[in-house]
């Protein structure tokens, strides 16, 4: 007797949260009319996490949804768990998705004897089986190069310059950089708002003292206009902070803050909340509780942004419209 083999299987997508960020992996699932696969998860009395996943695997394309957000170790920690369970499950294809990639900004040596944290945590993917990671706006682009496989690089680009369409059009404008090195990034924000003039500040830092700038002067004309200071991240918001009111010194008319990852570390309220801008942008690819809102901050969904891009991958389809915010 002949057993015809010949059908072909048809494909699940399968959708995982860790516990970092629950709340935007329900709307990623919510945008995919999916639900995310039940697990068990919890912490040991030393610390130690225990993941179990209540559904077969066997076969899936899975999603792993772990934004890495304070405690970060902890967080990156499940993540990989999550991803070995998946790996020793029989899942076909394991994705990292990783709305914020944690050690972003130790991507290269400053002085000797210090690691590439980034590198690290990509390798640690790679080993615990993952076979891509999709993330946002990186905090350097080299860092895709770090994992062996795919990497879908997605831009915040597109949500942001939408509400900032909306909300500011007829303004006069110009798009500010707060150090040289986020320039190139202004450059495109500049092209996307419609060839507004460009700046940037240019700040001294103390390398030895993390998170504190020395002294900060504008380069290029902003008198009279309403600056959009981006950046990828806001951490402390020690930097954004101090380029506003330096922008506001040199006569800017307004002063307005978008930027994806709003990490709001320690004194991050206190200092954008008094700081003189008049609307604070960020997405929400990081968790903000209500203890760190205030009424000129404006959270975003990326949701709809990764969703695509999840769909697209499990399809087989492209996602490179979505790396230049053309999406």
């Amino acid at each position: 007797m002949t057993v015809s083999m010949s059908s072909t299987p048809k494909k699940s997508l399968m959708l995982f949260s860790g516990r970092a960020h629950p709340e935007l992996a329900e709307e990623i699932a919510k945008e995919l009319d999916v639900t995310i696969t039940p697990q068990a998860a919890y912490d040991f009395a030393n610390g130690e996490i225990f993941v179990r996943f209540e559904e077969s695997v066997r076969g899936s394309d899975a999603f792993v949804i772990q934004s890495h957000t304070a405690p970060i170790n902890q967080w990156i920690m499940e993540q990989l768990i999550m991803i070995d369970a998946l790996k020793r499950a029989s899942a076909k294809r394991i994705t990292a998705v990783v709305p914020f990639y944690g050690y972003a900004r130790q991507d290269k040596k400053h002085r000797g004897r210090e690691p590439i944290s980034a590198r690290l945590v990509a390798d640690m993917l790679k080993t615990a089986g993952a076979h891509r990671i999709m993330t946002i706006d990186l905090h350097t682009d080299q860092i895709q190069g770090f994992f062996d496989g795919p990497v879908d690089h997605l831009l915040a680009n597109k949500v942001l310059a939408e509400h900032l369409r909306d909300t500011y059009s007829g303004y006069e404008l110009a798009v500010v950089a707060p150090d040289s090195g986020r320039v190139r990034v202004a450059e495109k924000w500049a092209d996307t708002l419609g060839g507004v003039p460009l700046a940037f500040i240019h700040k001294t830092r103390d390398k030895t003292r993390p998170n504190e700038v020395a002294a900060n002067r504008v380069v290029g004309e902003v008198t009279g206009r309403t600056c959009i200071l981006v950046d990828d991240m806001i951490d402390t918001g020690g930097t954004i902070a101090k380029a506003t009111e330096a922008l506001l010194a040199d006569g800017a008319k307004d002063v307005v803050i978008a930027a994806t990852h709003g990490v709001l570390s320690g004194p991050a309220v206190e200092r954008l909340s008094t700081c003189g801008a008049r609307e604070v942008i960020v997405t929400n690819t990081l968790p903000i509780p209500d203890n760190k809102r205030f009424p000129s901050l404006t959270v975003l969904s990326i949701a709809p942004v990764i969703a695509r891009a999840v769909r697209e991958v499990f399809e087989d389809g492209s996602v490179t419209n979505l790396f230049d915010g053309n999406a």
